[in-house]
């Protein structure tokens, strides 16, 4: 009994220390409230250019609606700093392979500080795969083994095999998995607005991100840009029923590696699927400018949405 009360004292003891490091004014820093860096990230591109339609491919695509944003946004808030982790159809920094590539837009993403990200990809699903019985042929096969082994007659099916589109259609958006909160919390360290604006030359001692208090704080941030991600990926997916595309179950998290930038970024992150290239219909409406520009519009009224919610005092996804 003295054992488990000892325990529970020393567990209440450790709360309080790690609540009151996390509100030091000099070692904890708060980050700015007010989204003033958005990182838009084009997948693919160069030597990766991702899912391939009937006539476009992934990486132009996303490339081509990923500028649209970029200037949609800085037209409603000229102030906002746009950053691109590519803006040509080659490899993010001209990286040489793709895990490199991944790297640098995560790498530029937290060395820019940036407040939120973005990346903007196309669905693909394989095609439907046919067969049907077109009749039957004599075939002479061997059955049996050494001395039973002997010559039958045999008539075997014919088939006719062909393939047609996938009709798989409709957004999804991603934020990553709950699982992944681990490479999260050591991505938030790298986030150069994480430890706010502190002169280099100063005597302030920075927290190191192995120190358990540290690693507390950081959890405590990888939660609010969980909640935040949710927040904003539902804003968009909200904003795509609208607009009468087909809904695919809402905000999804996901953990393969083809979404590992979203942990890998020290801020809220997100992934728009804004159609399947795979499908005929949906392949044209997202290489066609009416297509584009309300894949834009929906994203950036969702930002509207955000920001504002994010930037008021009275959210309780403030920040503070």
């Amino acid at each position: 009994m003295m054992k488990r009360t000892l325990l529970i004292l020393f567990s209440i003891s450790v709360s309080i220390s790690l609540l009151s490091f996390i509100r030091h004014p000099l070692r904890q820093p708060l980050p700015q409230t007010q989204i003033k860096t958005v990182i838009i990230d084009p997948g693919h591109g160069g030597d990766f250019p991702g899912a391939r339609g009937s006539f476009s491919k992934e990486a132009d695509v996303s490339l081509a609606v990923s500028k649209k944003l970029g200037a949609a946004l800085q037209e409603a808030f000229p102030d906002l700093k746009i950053i691109f982790t590519r803006t040509t159809d080659a490899n993010a920094g001209n990286k040489s392979n793709l895990k490199d590539d991944l790297r640098y837009r995560a790498d530029l993403a937290n060395s820019s500080g940036g407040d939120l990200f973005i990346s903007i990809h196309c669905n693909s699903t394989i095609p439907l795969r046919h067969r049907k019985l077109i009749g039957y042929k004599t075939a002479t096969v061997y059955v049996g083994k050494g001395k039973k082994r002997k010559k039958v007659t045999r008539k075997v099916p014919q088939y006719r095999h062909w393939t047609t589109p996938n009709p798989a259609r409709g957004t999804e958006t991603y934020i990553w998995a709950a699982n992944k909160d681990e490479d999260k919390i050591n991505s938030v360290s790298k986030n150069n607005e994480y430890y706010g604006e502190i002169d280099s030359t100063s005597n302030i001692t920075m927290p190191d991100p192995n120190d358990p208090a540290e690693k507390a704080r950081m959890l405590v941030y990888t939660q609010k840009y969980f909640r935040k991600s949710i927040m904003f990926a539902d804003l968009i997916e909200q904003g795509f029923r609208a607009q009468g595309r087909v809904d695919r179950g809402g905000v999804k998290q996901r953990n393969d590696k083809g979404i590992w930038v979203l942990q890998a970024a020290g801020m809220p992150s997100v992934l728009v699927e804004i159609g399947f290239i795979s499908n005929p219909e949906e392949e044209k409406y997202i290489n066609s400018e009416k297509g584009q520009n309300e894949i834009v519009s929906n994203i950036v009224n969702a930002f509207k949405i955000y920001k504002q919610k994010v930037e008021s005092k009275g959210s309780d996804l403030h920040t503070n």
